[in-house]
């Protein structure tokens, strides 16, 4: 017999009398009312009982704004009044028949049917009746199997058991409320529902899985909420929830309860297309974009524009830019604006900065609808220590190491999490698991992986630990970023992830079944190091470092390769990227579409920092953003010009990415000529693609009739000339292009004569 069909054997009696003394201990009723009791559900809701000599179940409720209480029976409708045998507003009363006691809290079946056959009734101060469940009475929302999956670290959906569920018992709504805090003595759900008051709602234990659990009938989406914790020092503590949907705006902490199915999505086409697609061989020009600060407007604090108007701007402007995706600074809800983001404390909620998770929904899907995907930037390397966040969270160190020399990361002041542990790993894999399945993010970037992957990181000597084979490696660490990307592919085929990895480290973005570490993708920082370094340097000097530029394709094509000019290139002092250009301000234009065309034309996916775009002159701010007034200026405008007509061509010539991560997408021409800096080379797609001619002058000498070998004769259209007065240059090119002569040259048995303008970079394809 199940527990509803227990519970509904039961009468009431009357008269409801019971010499509670032999039953409850004085001192464990104080602690009740002064919300020290560890375990309330020893005492609170049906347990079996001797009356008289029978056995009978009592129900006992602690109301503390109640007048008077009633038992009701939810079949007839009879109700008894409960005794208030505390002042506080601890109620009881007696029921004939008996109710496994046992079973309270657990239930292997749907969740969501009957479980109670009796309610409480109260008269609250002002006299008003409410009638609802006794929480101690509704069954557990977690199954034996997630029990069992949690255990194992592998509960990927932890996302529809913990945090604020709503929930619906019999006819009657409320919020379940699960929080992982193994250590606490109490965990007490404070919130509007109760006046802030938590005494008559502490959570129940569930021993086997370390989660404290509360069914709080009539609580509803919108209200605020935290969980109240008693550790084991004897120190109360409020803390936001860390699988919190929706948050406060900070400085304010609170958790908000929300609806996650609220909204109706229309990306249907999108998400089959996306799964259709193998991303490795389509284009992708990313722009990365901080939302705080891309574009300001009136109405939200500090300028902040909304979720719902962001799309619409992005998505004109992603379409005017040709770009294919966004990449978003963390979205993730963070206390400090000046950390962009990286500094997260709830990582299941959407910055209220913007709106709600609902107007986040309505953005991811809008761009979707209008074909611009979008990647976020995702960080378990991390986490602050803001009081109300996961550090010490049940007075333990429970998501991080106690050690600071394994917990605490000296760069940042932040705590590291503690991926040795199954839970932690449980709780960062579930998350990226529900930005891609609740909010069907396209992909996932993840910030600071070098440090994830080293002991030493960031340390002196004697200030970290070595691994259990005396080694620098953390291998938990490992082993999580491999069980993240293998979850995510598994789960969201088409979805990417891309590491930020600034080392060696071998096989970044090669298959976990290969020994590698799983990503889609990795950030190329050695082919940005090593680009910028050449780029600042005089024109004239340049000739002296050309294996700075050719040095990227000797390991090309030893990861899946995206080429990032991010934020990190433009804060802390770096200044903007047109600043660190050599030359007068012809030549600082001239040497940023250089770079920009070079990058374009490099094997690897693109992505630009937003206002690298507009040439921003000024350093990037988050409190102000890009200049957008600059584009009053032919110079600036022609920049932009220029970033856009280069996406243009990455999405419609195939030989730009069909072969971006292969050594038969790219072949050299002339890497040799060191004297004038020049480069030449070919981008190269699937058979039956024609193939790029790409050719480089990084100095601001004009290179006339300068022979190119040709891997076939005929006549080469220029495509492309970034010297173009478009793009605010000297107009200096072959337009309409250049015929083959028949002379054989750089080992090939053709070629043509291109005039190589200052500065720049020309493109030619051969016309069929």
């Amino acid at each position: 017999m199940d527990f509803a069909s227990r519970l509904s054997n039961l009468t009431l009696l009357d008269p409801p009398f019971f010499d509670m003394h032999t039953q409850i201990s004085l001192t464990d009723l104080g602690r009740l009312v002064d919300g020290h009791l560890e375990n309330p559900s020893s005492i609170l809701g049906p347990h079996t009982v001797d009356y008289r000599g029978t056995k009978a179940t009592a129900v006992r409720s602690f109301l503390p704004d109640a007048q008077a209480a009633w038992v009701v029976d939810h079949p007839t409708g009879k109700r008894r009044p409960m005794r208030k045998l505390h002042p506080a507003g601890f109620f009881e009363a007696i029921c004939s028949g008996t109710v496994d006691a046992a079973a309270i809290g657990h239930n292997d079946e749907d969740t969501s049917s009957t479980h109670s056959s009796y309610r409480i009734q109260m008269a609250d101060k002002t006299g008003k009746l409410i009638e609802t469940h006794d929480p101690y009475a509704v069954p557990s929302i977690l199954t034996d199997f997630d029990r069992y999956l949690l255990g194992e670290g592998k509960f990927y959906r932890l996302f529809d058991a913990l945090g604020a569920q709503l929930r619906s018992v019999d006819d009657i709504d409320g919020v379940n409320f699960a929080v992982w805090a193994p250590n606490a003595r109490i965990v007490q759900v404070v919130g509007d529902f109760n006046g802030w008051d938590g005494r008559g709602h502490v959570a129940k234990l569930d021993m086997s899985v370390g989660i404290w659990e509360l069914f709080i009938p009539g609580a509803k989406a919108g209200q605020k909420y935290k969980f109240r914790i008693l550790d084991q020092h004897g120190q109360w503590i409020d803390k936001t929830d860390p699988v919190g949907f929706a948050a406060e705006l900070p400085p304010l902490t609170a958790s908000i309860i929300t609806d996650l199915d609220k909204h109706s999505w229309n990306d249907d086409a999108w998400m089959e297309r996306r799964a259709a697609t193998d991303p490795m061989h389509a284009p992708m020009n990313v722009y990365e974009c901080h939302l705080g600060s891309w574009q300001k407007g009136p109405g939200r604090t500090h300028g902040w524009l909304d979720y719902r108007d962001l799309a619409h701007r992005l998505v004109d402007y992603c379409h005017r830019m040709n770009f294919t995706h966004v990449e978003l600074l963390p979205v993730t809800e963070h206390p400090f604006t000046g950390s962009w983001g990286y500094q997260t404390v709830g990582y299941f909620a959407p910055t209220s900065r913007h709106g709600s998770p609902e107007d986040f929904m309505y953005f991811v899907d809008y761009l979707h609808q209008h074909d611009v995907g979008v990647l976020v930037d995702w960080v378990p390397a991390h986490f602050p220590k803001d009081a109300h966040g996961l550090r010490r969270f049940d007075g333990s160190a429970l998501y991080e190491h106690e050690d600071p020399r394994q917990g605490e990361h000296p760069d940042w002041g932040t705590m590291i999490f503690n991926f040795g542990r199954n839970e932690v790993r449980n709780f960062l894999v579930a998350n990226a698991i529900f930005w891609l399945e609740k909010y069907h993010i396209d992909g996932l970037r993840v910030d600071a992986v070098a440090s994830m992957l080293y002991l030493d990181y960031s340390r002196e000597d004697g200030g970290w630990i070595p691994n259990q084979y005396g080694g620098r490696e953390n291998l938990e660490a490992i082993d999580f970023l491999r069980e993240f990307n293998v979850a995510v592919h598994e789960h969201h085929p088409g979805a990417v992830t891309i590491a930020e990895e600034s080392t060696a480290w071998p096989g970044v973005s090669r298959p976990v079944y290969d020994g590698g570490l799983g990503f889609t993708y990795k950030w190329n920082m050695g082919w940005m190091n090593d680009t910028l370094t050449y780029m600042q340097k005089e024109p004239i000097h340049r000739g002296h470092h050309q294996n700075d530029l050719t040095f990227s394709m000797i390991y090309a094509f030893t990861e899946n390769f995206m080429l990032p000019l991010s934020h990190d290139e433009v804060v802390h002092g770096k200044g903007s990227l047109i600043s660190q250009m050599p030359g007068d301000v012809w030549q600082k234009f001239a040497n940023l579409r250089l770079l920009y065309s070079y990058m374009w034309t490099h094997p690897g996916k693109k992505l630009l920092f937003m206002g690298g775009e507009l040439a921003q002159w000024n350093e990037w701010n988050h409190d102000d953003g890009p200049d957008w007034l600059l584009l009053d200026f032919e110079s600036h405008r022609g920049v932009q010009n220029l970033v856009s007509d280069l996406n243009k061509l990455v999405i419609e010539n195939p030989a730009l990415h069909q072969l971006d991560f292969t050594g038969d997408g790219f072949e050299w021409v002339d890497c040799m000529n060191w004297q004038e800096s020049t480069l030449v080379f070919l981008r190269k797609g699937l058979a039956g693609t024609e193939p790029i001619l790409i050719c480089c002058n990084f100095t601001p000498v004009v290179r006339p009739n300068y022979r190119v070998g040709v891997p076939k004769g005929g006549f080469w259209k220029e495509i492309f000339n970034s010297d173009s007065e478009r793009y605010g240059g000297s107009n200096v090119g072959n337009y309409p292009g250049a015929k083959s002569t028949g002379d054989g040259h750089h080992g090939r048995s053709d070629s043509i004569l291109v005039n190589m303008p200052p500065l720049g970079v020309t493109m030619f394809r051969l016309e069929k």
